[in-house]
């Protein structure tokens, strides 16, 4: 495994106000239009390889899917290529929901 952590929800938030950190949605089309967590850009898992450039080397980037599988996939990927600061948001947007957290729309 490469070099990621996992951050549950009070962790993203308080990445989020501290240094701050690029939120990645890699869920599909489909799943991205029943709502996304404020702030996030959506790269679908499948297009991260080519999209990888588009990713801040020097700003923690956080990824996150539905339950926290494919982002775990990405955060491997995207660790292996070099990008330091990468973490998982665990269980995904299933339990940012679960913590009363709301929806946005991309």
């Amino acid at each position: 495994m490469f070099g990621f952590k996992e951050l549950d929800v009070q962790g993203l938030e308080q990445l989020r106000e501290g240094e701050g950190c690029l939120l990645v949605d890699v869920r599909t089309d489909a799943e991205v239009s029943r709502g996304v967590i404020a702030g996030a850009v959506h790269i679908p898992l499948h297009l991260l390889p080519i999209k990888i450039a588009d990713l801040p080397p020097d700003r923690p980037v956080v990824f996150y899917c539905q339950s926290g599988g494919r982002s775990a996939q990405a955060c491997a990927f995207v660790a292996s290529k070099g990008i330091g600061s990468v973490y998982n948001l665990q269980g995904g947007i299933i339990a940012w929901m679960r913590s009363g957290k709301p929806l946005s729309s991309l």
